[in-house]
């Protein structure tokens, strides 16, 4: 129920918003035609973008309900005359191809490093890990970006400077994978070492707060394995605030790492955000919001579920 409300607010803000912005979708199109489109053609405008005039606000809130129950987000004016569905789903795959990789990757590598840093903390690992990944984490995502595709890709040309693919055209086949996997290597890594440390430190300091607990020392009393009880009792429990985390991090992925995107003339959810900014795009904005606000509500609903699983304690509450 929570849920479904929240997500009928995101739908009724991203319907509102739009309207309470200067001018409208169609006035930007005709303001492109510099006064050479028939005036007779403004209305037909305006009810291709949901701006009926002969409609009040909530038979056009009604009609945009409709519009959205059979997957009809409207007409970019960027790419006019194409749907905004066709242009998000050109971009979508660009986008988990690139964020979704890096934002795993990053957080198996921090969670598993915070947990060992944890378990054996003053340790060696425990004393240069953190600071290391700290000290990388500080740098913004576009100005070491900026740095690996000047050293990396310019001055080494050991990786391509933009783009996703080779060519005009990129697809998905088989055949394509290594070359895709070539483009998104640099973009990735870029994103992976700036956001490890956070993993990390997150990781790290729930572990060490979960390991003063009781069960944890009679497990060790009872003569369990250190792995059992490092994976099993204490990062299992550890574990869940950054389950949390992880899934806010999956919800937004859909927006993309904007500035990233742009560093590398990646076509991706974030580029395309940009240029719906940049060219008033009311519809595609619109789309794209709707769409990232959908993604984290799901990715928090799924890490839900998975907190039953975890934690069994949480069906009780």
């Amino acid at each position: 129920m929570f849920y479904g409300v929240a997500l009928w607010a995101a739908l009724t803000l991203n319907f509102i918003l739009p309207r309470l912005m200067p001018g409208n979708p169609a006035e930007i199109l005709l303001a492109r035609f510099k006064g050479r489109v028939n005036p007779k053609a403004i209305d037909a405008f305006m009810v291709a973008f949901g701006l009926n005039q002969h409609h009040t606000l909530i038979q056009q809130y009604g009609a945009y309900l409709v519009q959205l129950m059979h997957g009809n987000l409207g007409i970019s004016i960027t790419y006019y005359p194409e749907p905004v569905i066709q242009v998000l789903g050109q971009a979508l795959p660009w986008t988990l191809l690139l964020i979704a990789m890096a934002t795993i990757i990053s957080f198996l590598i921090g969670t598993l490093a915070g947990i060992v840093a944890a378990w054996h903390r003053g340790g060696v690992f425990d004393s240069v890990a953190p600071g290391i990944f700290t000290f990388t984490s500080s740098f913004p995502y576009f100005w070491f970006a900026l740095i690996m595709l000047y050293f990396l890709a310019y001055k080494a040309g050991w990786f391509p400077i933009g783009s996703a693919y080779a060519g005009n055209h990129g697809s998905f086949a088989l055949s394509n994978w290594p070359d895709l996997l070539y483009h998104t290597a640099l973009p990735g890594f870029t994103i992976v070492v700036t956001s490890i440390g956070g993993w990390l430190l997150s990781m790290r300091n729930n572990m060490i707060t979960t390991m003063g607990q009781d069960y944890i020392h009679m497990a060790r009393a009872k003569g369990l394995a250190r792995r059992r009880i490092m994976y099993q009792y204490a990062a299992r429990n550890a574990i869940l605030p950054n389950m949390t985390g992880f899934a806010l991090s999956i919800g937004f992925i859909v927006s993309g790492a904007l500035l990233t995107e742009i560093v590398f003339s990646y076509p991706g959810l974030g580029y395309t955000l940009l240029q719906a900014v940049q060219n008033e795009d009311y519809p595609l904005l619109q789309g794209t919001l709707l769409l990232i606000a959908v993604a984290v509500l799901l990715a928090n609903f799924l890490v839900d579920l998975l907190y039953v699983r975890l934690d069994p304690r949480v069906r009780n509450q």
